[in-house]
């Protein structure tokens, strides 16, 4: 019994971190219809951002904050650099951003090296001791980081003029420039949205699992998958996805083998993308929206 319980446990955090990756997905794609594949590299730069001002003696609270402003201006450079040129061709816009993770997997080898690093703690590591089960005091940060990132997003698309706006621009962007909506902006907005999500959901995990160059580009993938499997486009699908697919890896790694961790991602990816595209929530997205 403690062994399932730690299981679900270690599945919830993991799939705490994926569902964090599938909302930043969720930014981009409702305002500008692009799937973003730079993703999870947005978290790999808000980890090692935060890392290396740490390192040169930054207070990590400090080093948090900048880390996220500083991911923050690299997504506002992606979008007015890469992707608002090829605006209105979304295929185009997703090879960009294809480009755009292996750009800045590049550029972090460069700047901070191949080796993976740590970063300390928020508030220590004695372990908490939960009916038979441990677990470290980073992972209720990410749990609740989690949980009020998911929230916050949900009611901003569905309860606030703002997300109305954001919908409004993936769906129909010449309608929304001729009811006076400028869609470059909101585009712009849902990037530093995103590349904010990306750089949060990088620093949490980061106390529990070492960060380097390529981390987001595993981050990336499995947050696609979260998406996939919860219902694109909408932040409470891909929590769920995010959960499902944590869960599913934890008890496989535990009952199973390690060996079988990716697989079982790949395999839900392709399950769902042949049978249900619309994902687990898919039709109550629709109509709730």
């Amino acid at each position: 019994m403690s062994d399932a319980l730690q299981f679900l446990i270690s599945g919830l955090v993991v799939g705490s971190i994926y569902g964090l990756i599938g909302v930043g997905f969720t930014c981009i794609y409702n305002v500008t219809g692009i799937v973003n594949f730079a993703q999870g590299d947005f978290a790999m730069v808000g980890a090692m951002s935060a890392i290396a001002l740490q390192s040169a003696g930054a207070p990590l609270w400090l080093a948090i904050i900048l880390a996220i402003l500083i991911t923050c201006v690299v997504a506002a450079v992606i979008e007015r650099g890469a992707v608002q040129p090829v605006r209105g061709d979304v295929m185009r816009g997703i090879i960009v951003t294809i480009g755009v993770g292996v750009v800045l997997q590049g550029l972090a080898a460069i700047i901070w090296g191949t080796d993976a690093q740590p970063l300390p703690a928020f508030s220590g590591e004695k372990l908490i001791r939960f009916f038979g089960a441990t677990l470290v005091p980073q992972s209720l940060w990410v749990l609740g980081t989690a949980v009020v990132a998911m929230v916050a997003l949900d009611l901003l698309f569905r309860r606030t003029y703002l997300g109305q706006m954001f919908r409004a621009c993936a769906m129909n962007p010449f309608a929304a420039r001729l009811v006076g909506m400028k869609v470059e902006t909101m585009s712009l907005v849902g990037f530093l949205m995103s590349g904010a999500l990306g750089a949060i959901a990088g620093i949490v995990v980061a106390p529990i699992a070492l960060t380097q160059y390529d981390t987001g580009l595993q981050l990336g993938i499995k947050g696609f998958v979260a998406c996939i499997v919860g219902g694109f486009g909408g932040p409470v699908g891909a929590a769920a996805g995010g959960l499902v697919l944590g869960i599913l890896e934890a008890f496989a790694t535990g009952y199973v083998s390690s060996g079988y961790k990716n697989a079982i991602a790949f395999t839900l990816l392709l399950g769902f993308l042949l049978f249900r595209p619309g994902g687990l929530l898919g039709e109550y997205e629709r109509v709730r929206g």
